[in-house]
Order: C-alpha cells, then sequence, then structure tokens
C-alpha cells in the first residue's frame, strides 16, 4: 500500500472554532494525503476561509465544495467520499487531532490484510481543550477485548450486528467498497453503514491503537460493560428510545447486499433476516408492561437480544419503555 493513492475526506459545517488544529494534524502526518477532499454543508462562519487558507499552503491538493442546501453530514460525506481519487480514503471528522502516524498505521494493515476492506483504530476521548476524559473510545463503545477477537476472526458483522463499533474519523478504506456502498442511505449514519458493507465486501480490520484525540464537547457518562442488573435497568431509564436502530435500516442492507451480483452468502441473509425480525418484535411492543413481558421473554428465549441488540441492557430498555 506505500504506492497507493490516499485521499481524506472531510464533512464540515460551522466547524471553524476546532478546524484549524484538525487540518494541522492532516497535514503534519508522517505519510501525507495525496489529497484533501472537503464537502462543506453550508457553514455561516469562518469554515471555508480556514479551507482555503490552509488550501494555498498544504503540501498536497486540497479540494472544496459547497452544498447548494443543507444535507447533514451523512450526505455530505458521502458526496466528500465519492469525489475523491485515491485508492484508500480515510474519512476526517472537522473538529478533532490526528496522532501523526495514524495515516500510515491504518496502510500498513490494510497492507497486511488485502482482503480487507476497511480498516478502523482506537482513540483517546478528549474535551474541547484536549485535555484527556479518561476512557479511550473503544471502552466508551464497549468495544471489549472479546468484541476485538471476534473481529479478528472475521466474525465483524456478527458485532457490529449488536454494537456500532466503528467510529467515522478512525476509518480508512479501499475506493473499491464504493461501487457498492454509496449511495448511502439516509437512514444510516455513513460509517456505520460502510463498516456493514465493508464486513460482507472483504471484512474489517480492527487497530487497537488510539490514532485520534477524539474531541467530545459534553461529558458523557460511561457504562460498564458487566454493570448489575439494577445499574443495566438505570441506565435503560435514562436512554432515549427514539435513537433505536429501526428494520428499514437493515432491511435496505439486505436490499443493497443482494443486488446484482449478490454480496451476500445465505449466512449473511440469515443473520440479516433475523436483526429485521428482531427489531420489527421490539418496535411493535405494546403499551402495556403486562403485555409487553411475553413478546420480550420469546426474544430472549430465541436468544435475538443477545445475537442482535444489547442484551440485557435492551431487555431493561424494552420492559421500561416498551
Amino acid at each position: 500500500m506505500k504506492s497507493a493513492r490516499l485521499s481524506v475526506a472531510m464533512a464540515t459545517y460551522n466547524g471553524a472554532e476546532f478546524l484549524s488544529a484538525q487540518l494541522a494534524s492532516i497535514a503534519a502526518q508522517s505519510r501525507p494525503p495525496d489529497e484533501l477532499v472537503v464537502r462543506d454543508d453550508g457553514s455561516t462562519d469562518a469554515t471555508r476561509r480556514v479551507i482555503e487558507a490552509f488550501a494555498e499552503a498544504a503540501p498536497f491538493r486540497v479540494e472544496l465544495a459547497v452544498n447548494a442546501r443543507n444535507l447533514g453530514s451523512t450526505a455530505t460525506f458521502e458526496r466528500a467520499v465519492a469525489a475523491c481519487r485515491g485508492d484508500v480514503i480515510a474519512l476526517a471528522d472537522q473538529d478533532d487531532v490526528w496522532r501523526p502516524g495514524k495515516l500510515a498505521r491504518l496502510l500498513d494493515a490494510l497492507e497486511r490484510r488485502p482482503d480487507a476492506a476497511l480498516v478502523f483504530s482506537d482513540a483517546d476521548l478528549v474535551d474541547a481543550a484536549q485535555r484527556p476524559l479518561g476512557p479511550t473510545l473503544w471502552e466508551r463503545v464497549l468495544f471489549t477485548p472479546r468484541l476485538q477477537r471476534r473481529v479478528a476472526r472475521g466474525e465483524a458483522l456478527e458485532v457490529l450486528l449488536r454494537y456500532p463499533v466503528v467510529t467515522g474519523t478512525t476509518v480508512a478504506f479501499r475506493a473499491s467498497l464504493r461501487e457498492r456502498a454509496l449511495p448511502i442511505p439516509p437512514v444510516w449514519v455513513h460509517d456505520g453503514w460502510l463498516a456493514c458493507v465493508a464486513a460482507v465486501q472483504g471484512g474489517v480490520v480492527a487497530v487497537p491503537d488510539r490514532l485520534v484525540l477524539y474531541r467530545r464537547h459534553d461529558r458523557q457518562q460511561i457504562g460498564a460493560p458487566r454493570a448489575l442488573w439494577r445499574e443495566v435497568v438505570a441506565r435503560a431509564r435514562r436512554e432515549r428510545p427514539a435513537g433505536r436502530e429501526t428494520p428499514a435500516q437493515y432491511t435496505l442492507l439486505r436490499e443493497r447486499l443482494t443486488r446484482d451480483p449478490p454480496l451476500a452468502g445465505a449466512d449473511v441473509l440469515r443473520r440479516l433476516d433475523e436483526k429485521i425480525a428482531h427489531l420489527e418484535a421490539r418496535a411493535a411492543l405494546p403499551a402495556s408492561l403486562v403485555r409487553r413481558i411475553p413478546v420480550v421473554a420469546r426474544e430472549l428465549l430465541r436468544g435475538r437480544y443477545a445475537r442482535c441488540s444489547h442484551g440485557a441492557r435492551s431487555v431493561a430498555n424494552d420492559l421500561v419503555f416498551g
């Protein structure tokens, strides 16, 4: 991969406050990109001026395009990715900071796994002033060592059907992934969609190095993976059911993977069908707790909470909220 052309795709929107630090960290990479493709979603602050000033001195090509209307982050990233010319494309958020060896490390991981379609890494969580917040990104998203071993064994899709462990700013993928992954359905977030398609198309590599300072503007509560039941219930009471996955998301994924030529085999389709059925059951839970209990119990006995959602955490959520 040392001779591969490398693109960075960035989406921006009113990000001038932190953008200069991110751009500087991209320019300081030990293996700099061959181009930076920025798609702006109609910023009204100084974002575009910051990018234009950076482009004048950047050691690589910088392309800036602006959406005619506000499209949101997923559609904006999609347009940036589509415009990239490299063999490998790395995603960049506007407010993080990359460690100097990030791109070189991700390229090396892809070189070691020529079958893989996508690679992602861990990151350090920091606040607005880049002060450490304590846990790593993987700890925050419950990407435990056990799940990391499953990804290493080629079980990335099984992990992704339960946990959204892939975060865009840590990702690089082969440009060939675009043929099946684009366009990105608006009901998906771009990184989750790309990771799921990549898991089927060629596989996913998880790099344990913390290659990004992942900036969090507000400190969020971190839950332990092995919480006691009462803690799981308490956390479920604080969750927002509106943020749940939907059957439509995975129906669209299934349709995309079965386009001619089909990408998914029978085992993948069986797993997606089970995920869809589980989400449909959860979406149709009765309002009455008494009537919810048998539905939750059936899904629990079928093992779908363990294979298709967050286990005890999702059970508690369904019993509390429905």
